[in-house]
């Protein structure tokens, strides 16, 4: 359907997002599910990755050994609900560097505000994974990109919890090269920008806010 867009429909992520939409589940638990599925979305966003070898000693004998090439990657973070994909990702590469690209949406426009911006250097040297949970007008996660490629960046992925069709066609448009790796393409968008059926506000339900 987009050409952009993996949709990652492993039984265990699958099952997670379930519990994670019910309205019943608690902070603790969602934010705990958030953690647990976003190690599993990482696995996926990370195929591909480029490789050398190193020389290393086993216990037994010299060999060449795969490693991961280049410079260590950049986790950037769309806040504040993108802290929640991060703490999971970076259990799973804990070298990697960290960003933070502050946007809020105003509720009346659907339009993203920029308030913080603070990323690693030489992102044109990096595999650059922006992640949020909800890819929902694409209005924030394109001005998020939008920003990352002014400070360098050229290899981007993206990676969400859940996505809405209108988000990942404006993404589309946008910045084609980008590719979205998602747990769930759901069914629209609500008259609030809110996706459907989805599971709500992520950010409130993760830090217990309204």
């Amino acid at each position: 359907m987009y050409d952009h867009l993996t949709i990652v429909k492993h039984p265990l992520v699958q099952h997670k997002l379930s519990l994670m939409r019910e309205k019943e589940t608690s902070t603790a638990v969602f934010r705990q599910l958030l953690r647990e599925i976003s190690m599993l979305l990482a696995y996926e966003v990370t195929r591909e990755l480029p490789m050398t070898t190193k020389r290393i000693e086993t216990p037994l004998k010299e060999m060449d050994a795969p490693v991961l090439a280049g410079k260590k990657m950049a986790l950037v973070s769309i806040l504040r609900a993108g802290n929640g994909l991060l703490d999971g990702v970076l259990e799973l590469i804990p070298s990697a560097r960290v960003g933070f690209v502050g946007l809020y949406r105003d509720e009346k426009t659907l339009q993203p505000v920029q308030y913080y911006f603070k990323v690693p250097d030489a992102l044109e040297d990096r595999l650059v994974i922006a992640v949020d949970p909800m890819l929902a007008t694409g209005n924030s996660s394109v001005a998020a990109i939008d920003l990352l490629k002014g400070a360098g960046a050229k290899n981007i992925r993206f990676l969400c919890l859940l996505a809405a069709p209108e988000g990942v066609a404006r993404m589309g448009e946008a910045h084609p090269d980008v590719p979205i790796i998602t747990a769930a393409l759901d069914e629209r968008l609500n008259e609030q920008g809110y996706i459907v059926p989805g599971l709500g506000d992520a950010g409130d339900r993760m830090f217990g806010t309204k």
